[in-house]
């Protein structure tokens, strides 16, 4: 095989006609792009795979930004369609993407990348480091599809969903995945001009958001809170923290709630910081709240979300643990010092952390949504809560460094 060719294949148990027509759907690429990739989708002509179709990204490499721009060139239903690159980092890059029925329920997906890098002779000691990066980013999109097609896709009814925070880290992910499962996505936003078809103005802080027009809606997410974790927490900054979960909240209930055709189902996020600091002590949903402020935050937080229960609308309240993902939140901050070997531990590493990963957290999301039972606080952490010195431990060891500093 040529040095510049790289080829990945994956059984899926799927027909070939649904493993195409996913690709097809609105937020695949978004879905299939790593976490960690620096790269974000910022336009496309047209719609779907068909030739002819323009994309383009942002990409940073080694903190240089640049367009990469990307055409459709070939379609063929069920079979392939194939991308090449029009402007961007590579000498040459064509992605054909290959569709291979295996009997009537399965599918085998192959990814193919013919690609030269720029520089000539002088990027030769670059090849075996480009396709390591390859492997890498195919291993999670073929995971990704795998999983998806094989547990999500087609298994709930087509939902018309209305999520606030769409642009934050869960959300970003989340709603990819909504559409890929054939859901419509709303994306409440902040601006006013050039609204997508997806998306809809409204002002929290100012009680502004009109409903009216969007027709019924199914369910409503709301993911917004500024980030606790920027900034010191001045009175000015902890009123921020209050207002940024509580008035948007209290302004989607009281919309929902006058709705003729009012949600099934309002999920509204709170955290596990709910229950404070208990050292060791196994907590539920039952537990009391803790008494500190990020306790007090997250009691307001809920109680604002409770109106929508009382007009008889399924509510939960997201009690969401630490989310583990390169794209944002704890684990992209802390993925610089430990692999470089500057990674710390906290005073004594007792300090309990219940976290979850971000798969794992918008598939929670996921099946709260298709499960009528479930409703009130629900606890969305892994099983398996470890200490700070032991993540801080593990987290060094991906990386293949140890932990040698302690912050006080």
């Amino acid at each position: 095989m040529s040095h510049n060719v790289y080829i990945k294949r994956t059984k899926i148990k799927a027909p070939v006609e649904k493993l195409f027509a996913w690709h097809a759907r609105d937020g695949a690429i978004s879905r299939l792009t790593p976490p960690w990739a620096p790269l974000k989708m910022i336009w496309r002509s047209g719609h779907g795979i068909q030739k002819g179709v323009k994309i383009a990204f942002r990409i940073s490499l080694f903190k240089v930004s640049m367009i990469w721009e990307a055409e459709h060139i070939e379609y063929l239903e069920n079979k392939v369609f194939k991308d090449r690159q029009v402007k961007g980092p590579f000498s040459k890059w064509e992605h054909t993407h290959r569709f291979i029925a295996h009997g009537p329920q399965n599918s085998i997906m192959e990814d193919k990348v013919e690609f030269k890098l720029p520089f000539g002779f002088l990027s030769r000691p670059f090849y075996r480091f480009a396709k390591k990066e390859f492997e890498r980013m195919f291993r999670y999109r073929h995971r990704v599809l795998k999983y998806d097609l094989e547990n999500h896709v087609d298994k709930t009814p087509k939902k018309t969903i209305l999520i606030s925070g769409s642009s934050g880290t869960m959300g970003s992910i989340l709603v990819p995945l909504l559409r890929t499962l054939g859901h419509d996505v709303i994306r409440l936003v902040r601006k006013k001009e050039n609204l997508l078809k997806d998306e809809l103005f409204w002002d929290p802080y100012k009680g502004i958001l009109n409903l009216e027009n969007k027709g019924p809606i199914d369910a409503v997410i709301n993911l917004n809170g500024v980030d606790i974790s920027r900034g010191r927490w001045t009175k000015k900054q902890k009123q921020r923290i209050i207002d940024s979960r509580v008035f948007p909240t209290r302004l989607l209930v009281e919309k929902i709630k006058d709705l003729d055709h009012k949600p099934e189902v309002f999920i509204s996020s709170s955290a596990i910081g709910f229950y404070g600091e208990r050292e060791d002590k196994t907590l539920n949903e039952t537990s009391k709240m803790g008494d500190c402020f990020i306790s007090r935050v997250c009691k307001k937080w809920e109680h604002a979300s409770m109106d929508a229960q009382k007009a008889g609308i399924r509510t939960i309240q997201l009690r969401t643990g630490v989310v583990l993902t390169p794209a944002g939140g704890a684990l992209k901050r802390m993925e610089l010092p430990f692999k470089t070997g500057c990674g710390v531990r906290l005073s004594h590493g007792r300090q309990y952390m219940s976290w979850i990963s971000m798969d794992d957290a918008v598939s929670g999301i996921l099946y709260i949504l298709g499960h009528e039972k479930i409703r009130g606080p629900v606890n969305l952490v892994s099983p398996n809560p470890v200490n700070n010195k032991t993540f801080s431990k593990i987290l060094a060891g991906i990386f293949s460094k140890k932990v040698l500093f302690v912050m006080p």
